[in-house]
This record gives C-alpha cells, sequence and structure tokens, in this order.
C-alpha cells in the first residue's frame, strides 16, 4: 500500500467507529467521515419529522434543519451495533422536544449499508 492509497475499512470497523461517535451524539462527523457523496438517507413514507434525502450535502441538511428544531433532548440512547455482512444496525430511541410538534419519543432501527468503507444508505425504521 503506497502513502496515497487509503484503506478501506470493513462494515466492522465502520460500525465500531461510528459507534464511537454515536455514543458521544456526534452525528454530523459520522456523515463527514463515513457517507458516500451519493448516500440516500430513507424514513418511513409517512414519517411526520422527516422525507427521502439523496447525496452528501441533501442529507446533512435534512439532519441540519431537524436539529435547528430541537427546543429540549431530555434521553438520547444509541445500541452498540449489530453487524452482518454490508450492513450493521442500532436501536436509537429519542425524547426530544421539537418546535412544531412538542415532546415527541421515536423508537427505531437504524440499517446502514457500507459498501467500500462507506456509508450508502441509512434507513430508519420508526
Amino acid at each position: 500500500m503506497t502513502t496515497t492509497q487509503k484503506k478501506v475499512l470493513t462494515t466492522q470497523e465502520v460500525a465500531t467507529r461510528f459507534n464511537e461517535l454515536a455514543q458521544q451524539e456526534k452525528w454530523f462527523e459520522i456523515q463527514e467521515e463515513f457517507f458516500a457523496d451519493n448516500v440516500k438517507s430513507i424514513d418511513p413514507p409517512q414519517s411526520p419529522y422527516f422525507g427521502y434525502a439523496e447525496g452528501k450535502a441533501d442529507v446533512r441538511k435534512k439532519g441540519e434543519d431537524f436539529v435547528a428544531r430541537i427546543e429540549a433532548a431530555h434521553r438520547m440512547y444509541t445500541s452498540e451495533p449489530i453487524v452482518t455482512g454490508n450492513h450493521f444496525a442500532v436501536a436509537r430511541e429519542k425524547d426530544l422536544t421539537v418546535q412544531g410538534y412538542g415532546r415527541i419519543q421515536i423508537n427505531e432501527i437504524m440499517l446502514y449499508e457500507v459498501k467500500d468503507g462507506q456509508i450508502v444508505s441509512e434507513q430508519f425504521f420508526y
């Protein structure tokens, strides 16, 4: 490996680093470090909070728009990742007060697909 080549992380390595950052609530750092330029972010079709976004910039804007409306975070929890093949999943629980919605609780499964050491999709089930 030359100094210009970057080691491609395995799905397990991505999930391990993802977990380190998630435990610190560093979600935008996760995006910067791991999201592919063409990443897809998929929420349930009837979600009142989020929709679909594609592309690193649009996925970041989706997150920033929601974070800007959070008035208070009462509880945040992310489980250890479960890894298989090129996917990993975590359980996520959020108890928030959000402008326009009041106090909400979101209990979800977050599923990530990894290709060539980058996250190419995130899908949320809640």
